[in-house]
């Protein structure tokens, strides 16, 4: 396998046994963690119902974050409890392919 070629177990092979002396690079990190996990990986393309990227969980918590930039903090904890659940509730409604504003006027 070219990326065992480009990048060696090791940066100091003489000290292979001790963890601490032995350092690894970025890249041989990476590629160690794609041999070990390359099923999980690559499980996209087998199953279509499982999305490419996890970006769907990223800007479910951005609207959260975004809160908490613009006002600060949230001024009690119902209050944060009502927006988490505001919040799910349209993120579920997109993920089903409805429409938010139509599901907020139907609750």
């Amino acid at each position: 396998m070219k990326g065992n070629e480009e990048n060696p177990p090791s940066l100091n092979p003489e000290k292979q046994r001790i963890p601490s002396k032995n350092p690894k690079t970025k890249a041989r990190n990476i590629l160690d963690r794609f041999i070990e996990d390359k099923e999980k990986i690559l499980r996209f393309l087998n199953d279509l119902r499982i999305p490419f990227d996890n970006n769907q969980a990223e800007r479910d918590i951005r609207m959260m974050k975004l809160q908490q930039k613009i006002s600060g903090t949230f001024r009690n904890i119902q209050g944060a409890q009502a927006f988490c659940r505001i919040r799910a509730y349209i993120s579920t409604c997109i993920k089903n392919g409805g429409n938010a504003i139509e599901a907020i006027l139907a609750a």
